[in-house]
């Protein structure tokens, strides 16, 4: 009777297609792992190397306020690392840093350095800000309506107005003396400070001493009384021949006037009210 031998395979021959697939997924992965790991290594060197130093600042922009040594005095040595490891965000802080200095963008420029583009502040008005924590009693506003602070005295046009108000109401205050000037300009009238109560009543102070009571309202309605006022306002001081000390265009239906020298109520009878407007002393 014939005897059946089985044969005893190789232990190459062991492996099935799944085990050698497996092998491979695990051997792609360590070479990756291995790559990526040579990759951050190659990164982390050149950040931390000498050979790649920041030769030159190069500043772009209308500097009226600053020079271009000053610019870099101030700000380059706040600036830390080499060409690939600056923080371009921080360089952009210690840029915005210097004095009149409102925007700065910041690149690299291949091999060794930095371009900066600067926007300087432009002064439009003066801040009051006396009742701020920071101990300045002036600070100034920019075209844009934002307070900054810097030198006033660097400041060479005296005609500036002054606007005091509640924190973060600059940009308002602003765009309506903007407004409200060229009307009342009109008149002779200049305005030297304007004011916004923490109830948003307004005022505008000029430059003769006469205060002008505009009251509450939206832009509009405050432009509405100012224009009424400055319509009728010519009939009743050159009637009086007295200038104006001050004025209250908080009535609905009018304003009241006080002009200088100029009583209601004098001696020998009653002296009729100026055209267009109630007066009172």
């Amino acid at each position: 009777m014939a005897t059946l031998r089985r044969g005893i395979a190789p232990a190459s021959a062991l492996a099935v297609p799944g085990d050698v697939r497996l092998m491979n997924a695990v051997a792609d992965t360590v070479f990756v792992l291995a790559a990526a790991a040579a990759v951050v290594a190659a990164v982390l060197w050149l950040m931390r190397s000498p050979l790649f130093p920041i030769r030159g600042i190069q500043l772009d922009g209308e500097l009226a306020r600053n020079s271009v040594p000053t610019i870099r005095a101030n700000a380059a040595p706040r600036l830390a690392g080499n060409f690939f490891s600056v923080d371009l965000q921080a360089g952009r802080r210690a840029f915005e840093a210097v004095p009149w200095v409102r925007r700065a963008v910041v690149r690299r420029v291949w091999p060794d350095r930095l371009a900066v583009r600067l926007e300087e502040h432009q002064a439009a008005a003066l801040w009051d800000a006396s009742g701020d924590d920071n101990g300045n009693e002036l600070r100034l506003v920019n075209r844009q309506g934002e307070v900054f602070d810097a030198n006033v005295g660097d400041v060479e046009d005296d005609g500036l107005p002054t606007l005091a108000g509640p924190d973060g109401s600059a940009a308002a205050m602003l765009a309506l003396v903007q407004r409200l000037q060229p009307v009342l300009a009109g008149q002779g009238m200049v305005i030297t400070r304007l004011h916004l109560s923490g109830r948003g009543s307004w005022r505008a102070e000029l430059d003769s001493g006469a205060a002008i009571e505009l009251g509450r309202g939206t832009e509009e309605e405050l432009m509405a009384r100012s224009e009424r006022f400055v319509r009728t306002l010519t009939a009743a001081t050159e009637r009086w021949h007295a200038p104006l000390v001050s004025a209250d265009l908080r009535h609905a239906g009018g304003y009241a006037v006080r002009l200088r020298g100029v009583g209601t109520t004098p001696i020998g009878g009653k002296t009729p009210a100026p055209h267009g407007a109630a007066r009172n002393n």
